[in-house]
């Protein structure tokens, strides 16, 4: 896709690191394109999901971790390819959004399998998804896209992943869920105030716009 469809960027620091620059120079150097990064980040996202739901502790958890941690490596690659590698395509924006909130879905609710709190996980991963929404949807009325937190993709990422390692410590002490179930809970009252944060700062963009 062109650089110009891009405006709506995740803003990332990591962007600017050296390695990530390295990591992305070398990708350019093979013929891999941006939305094969981006499918490949729902393979990782699955493999680390089912070991999640059915492996648990030690081995699930630390594959999981992984596996989050490899989902956001993809998630930044595939669009550092995209913009700077020149390596765009039209249906770029498609394997941008649709990959995202597939992989959302599968973690959330193996955390949700694996905190024995199904229905914990269904809720954070929809409300997950409502976040996503209304920043797509501040995007179509032509507003900038919203990507402020306190639940933003990076945010449920890095919950995510601490969650793992605190509920691998956890089962070394007893055979409890509380560190998977309290990470649910967080991701998904901070997905509701963060969809929140986003709906109020449109309505004013919107009623800035009245004559």
């Amino acid at each position: 896709m062109k650089t110009e469809q891009w405006v709506n960027r995740r803003p990332l620091a990591s962007r600017d690191r050296r390695w990530a620059r390295l990591a992305a120079a070398w990708l350019l150097r093979t013929p891999v394109a941006p939305n094969q990064i981006s499918v490949f980040g729902i393979a990782i996202s699955a493999i680390g999901a089912w070991a999640i739901a059915t492996w648990g502790a030690p081995a699930g958890f630390l594959v999981g971790a992984v596996a989050i941690q490899l989902r956001l490596l993809c998630n930044m690659m595939d669009g550092m390819v995209a913009v700077e590698g020149e390596r765009g395509s039209s249906d770029g924006p498609l394997y941008n959004e649709i990959p995202d909130r597939i992989e959302d879905t599968l973690f959330l609710v193996a955390f949700g399998w694996a905190a024995r709190l199904f229905w914990l996980g269904f809720v954070a991963a929809l409300l997950a998804m409502f976040t996503a929404y209304i920043r797509v949807l501040g995007g179509s009325f032509g507003l900038p896209q919203d990507f402020r937190g306190p639940m933003a993709k990076q945010h449920r990422l890095a919950a995510l992943t601490l969650g793992c390692l605190a509920g691998l410590v956890e089962n070394s002490i007893g055979p409890t869920h509380y560190s998977l179930q309290v990470t649910l809970v967080v991701v998904a009252f901070g997905s509701l105030w963060t969809a929140v944060r986003r709906t109020l700062m449109m309505s004013s963009q919107l009623a800035s716009r009245q004559p």
